[in-house]
């Protein structure tokens, strides 16, 4: 546990001073391949729910400290302790010796004593201290206090349970690939591996226990992919048809381009800016036996890989803020800042008004986010047809609007993530 607290610590410290948390902990397992599977699973939970939950966890330890610490590596391996401490089974006595053994790994020898007090500290008066901290919003949410009054504003009726369910665990959720095969047969494979599950969607499966892709049954031959269950709702929404012209802007990492593929069998176009996230496409497309043809460009400039044909679908799966899928991404909360908002927005508008000339007439074009913020989705569209008479937006089933919900947005909750659609479709003449 030393090397597991000390690591973890190591990759806390430097993902609040702005690094990706994925990429952290991938550099650690590439250099660290003596660590035990157990060891690295233990570890990617200390850093994942330290993060996850930050906010309790300063918050108590703030309440604790009687002065500010001078060391961001022994608040951080503080952190991970009082993370194990408070929502993981590890047994209390190990995480306190541990964690002061992990102080002098750290070069903090001389503040062992220290790290021993405050932890006792903790388990000593546990439900007065955590209380104390969930009485104050950021130890309650364990969000920044500038996204909590985001959507205190944006969703004054919904923004606590967005902000729960931003600190759920997410779910593991599985796609049938229905050209290899069904839902019954795949269930029955479930069944037959002793691995309990639900139906979540029209091709979704969610496993009640996570299990590293290479140990899910039939992962590896292709027939099925892991997608969250609002994701899998895009291709439905595009409703592809055989032989169709598809373009999936933003394509990476491919799973709704293999989507795509998988209910239709469409001529697909794959664009992405990013030369070695589109080799994880080809991976994905090659494991599910299907194909599309795969650009490397910026879609803001069509004229650098447009064929000039229009197209009758288009997906603009576009980057955003990410603010749906921060369970699954708890670092994206502590790395965005407010401004941050405004850019993704200018970006957006710059894809779709690119996008939109590619459309044929009585094509459709499906706007898509994994955020929650209405600057990049509701409001992103009321512009867009503003901007453009030649476009009309459509009924989506299942996605209604109502005085409290703008139309499109789903809202995270324990089966799925936090998405936005909007199918728009170009008319004949400008209305």
């Amino acid at each position: 546990m030393i090397e597991v607290q000390r690591s973890a610590a190591h990759i806390v410290g430097h993902v609040l001073a702005g690094r990706s948390l994925d990429a952290e902990l991938q550099n650690l397992f590439s250099s660290a391949r003596a660590l035990s599977a157990h060891d690295r699973a233990t570890l990617q939970d200390a850093a994942f729910g330290t993060l996850r939950f930050l906010g309790e966890i300063d918050t108590v330890l703030d309440d604790l400290l009687k002065r500010p610490l001078e060391s961001d590596r022994l608040r951080n391996l503080l952190r991970i302790a009082l993370y194990q401490l408070i929502h993981t089974r590890a047994a209390p006595h190990a995480v306190v010796d541990h964690a002061v053994r992990s102080a002098s790994a750290l070069g903090e020898a001389r503040a062992k004593g220290l790290v021993n007090a405050v932890l006792r500290a903790f388990l000593r008066d546990r439900s007065s201290v955590l209380d104390a901290a969930h009485r104050a919003e950021f130890g309650r949410f364990s969000h920044p206090p500038w996204w909590i009054d985001k959507l205190r504003a944006q969703y004054p009726l919904h923004y606590e349970t967005i902000l729960d369910n931003a600190n759920l665990h997410p779910p593991l959720t599985l796609r049938i690939n229905a050209r290899r095969t069904q839902m019954n047969v795949y269930r029955e494979m479930l069944d037959a591996a002793g691995l309990p599950h639900e139906s979540t969607g029209d091709c979704a499966i969610t496993l009640a226990r996570p299990l590293p892709a290479e140990r899910i049954p039939g992962f590896k031959e292709g027939l099925v992919s892991i997608q969250d269950a609002s994701a899998q709702r895009a291709a439905l929404f595009l409703d592809p048809h055989d032989r169709a012209r598809v373009l999936d802007a933003c394509a990476a990492p491919g799973g709704k381009t293999a989507h795509i593929l998988e209910v239709a069998r469409a001529d697909v176009t794959a664009v992405d800016n990013d030369a070695a996230r589109l080799e994880r496409v080809q991976a994905n497309l090659m494991r599910l036996g299907l194909s599309a043809r795969l650009v490397c460009a910026d879609v803001c400039a069509p004229e650098t890989w447009w064929d000039g044909h229009a197209y009758q679908r288009i997906l603009a799966d576009v980057p955003c803020s990410a603010s749906g899928v921060v369970r699954r991404h708890p670092d994206i909360k502590w790395l965005r800042r407010p401004s941050d908002i405004a850019r993704f927005a200018e970006r957006q508008r710059a894809i779709l008004d690119a996008l939109w000339q590619l459309l044929a007439v009585d094509g459709k074009l499906l706007y898509a986010t994994c955020s929650v913020f209405h600057e990049e989705n509701g409001k992103q569209v009321e512009c867009f047809l503003e901007r453009h008479h030649d476009a009309r937006c459509l009924t989506l089933p299942g996605l209604h609007s109502n005085s409290q919900l703008p139309a499109g947005q789903i809202l995270p909750d324990a089966t799925h993530d936090g998405f936005f659609y909007a199918l728009l479709q170009k008319v004949g003449a400008a209305l």
